[in-house]
């Protein structure tokens, strides 16, 4: 089983995680989306992780006309100039459910980086910090986007531990 961890405290930031072959496909995001929230279902089921190969969120880069716009997966993030940009961000982030993180995690706002009108859209940037300041996750949860956290891979570490797949919360 994977911990994932804070490199600059070490603080544990989920329970124990299995992990999954890929990022799972998002074939129709408003199956099970949330009726009061309006937030898609997370992308990784419960007390799993994936490694996203693929650059993601912030920041941007402008393409040639000619690169033309990529079919949606439906793990795109909402910003208003998604025509002609695409993400330079990070690569092999671990992509992990929300729910095995957030209590773990504070909302770091900075500008525009909580921007979303049901939750923050994840395209400005990391928005959570570790209780040491330590700002490593980016969070994607409003309503016209998908539902995913993603660690950032040179700010936390990873721990195999023995045990049962996650710890209980």
């Amino acid at each position: 089983m994977t911990v994932f961890y804070c490199a600059k405290c070490s603080t544990a930031l989920t329970g124990n995680l299995a992990a999954l072959d890929a990022v799972p496909d998002v074939d129709n995001s408003d199956r099970g989306r949330d009726k009061k929230t309006g937030r898609a279902r997370s992308t990784v089921p419960r007390w799993h992780y994936a490694i996203d190969p693929g650059p993601w969120g912030a920041p941007f880069v402008v393409v040639s006309a000619s690169h033309g716009r990529c079919p949606s997966s439906g793990r795109e993030l909402l910003r208003a100039d998604s025509n002609i940009t695409v993400s330079a961000g990070w690569r092999d982030s671990f992509v992990v459910h929300p729910d095995d993180v957030l209590p773990r995690l504070t909302a770091f706002t900075l500008k525009d980086n909580w921007l979303g009108c049901c939750g923050p859209t994840g395209a400005h940037g990391p928005n959570l910090a570790c209780h040491c300041g330590s700002r490593l996750a980016t969070w994607a949860a409003d309503c016209m986007g998908p539902n995913e956290l993603h660690l950032d891979p040179v700010r936390v570490y990873v721990g195999q531990q023995d045990g049962p797949v996650h710890d209980g919360q």
